[in-house]
């Protein structure tokens, strides 16, 4: 059941969101040849704590850290290690969750480690727009699937891309993970109409290849990889469809 926020709510969305943001601008200032997963976490766990909020992730169904951490590779839900060291020519993305006064803000982002490929440039930027084509369809009483899925898969297709299919957005803001679940593909189940107070991410998880499938590690439970060995990239704002749009809760 998809949650209408009232104004309360959504203030204290948009202020935990706002959190979020400043939480993962921190951590990607971390990003750096020789620095580990696991100082990026612990450094902004500190920041989270200070702020007076929570890092929704640590010990979220047996997660054991407060950030995400996803290198190369890995889709999502990367787990910090002091074994991870970040090298130049990777890329890593970097998901946040704060829960503010109760309210949860959710934000991720994927950036170069030093030097990267043109290539990689590429991908890393056409992702960062086709979350930004897909924001700009937001609107009342449009379909949420072709607002967001639809428009990723076309403007992403020309490229050799393909957006993960198992994993996708999701409602957010009374809990970490509410409906409706957001589709970045073209999907004809599951849709819904947008109404305003409706709060959820849209968060594209890009294979630079395309081949859309991942795999699950069993031995942590977590990570997801590309199952080709692609890179894979990803970004996410927290959203609110208001009267007349959108707002993006997590954009500072």
């Amino acid at each position: 059941m998809v949650i209408i926020k009232n104004p309360e709510q959504i203030n204290g969305i948009r202020a935990s969101s706002q959190l979020a943001a400043q939480t993962l601008k921190y951590a990607l200032s971390l990003v750096r040849p020789g620095i580990s997963t696991e100082e990026i976490n612990k450094f902004t766990h500190k920041f989270i704590i200070n702020n007076g909020a929570i890092p929704a992730p640590l010990n979220y169904e047996g997660f054991p850290k407060s950030i995400c951490t996803s290198i190369n590779n890995v889709v999502c839900h990367g787990i910090p290690s002091p074994k991870d060291i970040l090298k130049n020519g990777d890329i890593i993305n970097i998901d946040i969750t704060t829960i503010l006064h109760g309210y949860y803000g959710d934000v991720s982002a994927t950036v170069g480690v030093d030097k990267i490929s043109s290539e990689t440039k590429l991908l890393i930027e056409r992702t960062r727009t086709a979350l930004t084509k897909a924001i700009a369809q937001l609107k009342p009483g449009r379909s949420l699937n072709k607002s967001v899925g639809v428009t990723i898969q076309n403007y992403l297709a020309p490229f050799g891309y393909s957006p993960v299919r198992e994993l996708g957005g999701h409602g957010v803001g009374i809990h970490f993970h509410e409906d409706p679940f957001v589709f970045h593909y073209r999907h004809p189940d599951g849709d819904i109409i947008l109404k305003p107070g409706m709060i959820f991410t849209i968060e594209p998880m890009v294979n630079a290849s395309p081949n859309w499938h991942v795999t699950f590690d069993r031995s942590d439970g977590w990570t997801v990889r590309t199952r080709d060995g692609s890179l894979s990239c990803q970004f996410e704002h927290t959203i609110l469809i208001t009267p007349t749009g959108s707002e993006i809760l997590t954009q500072l």
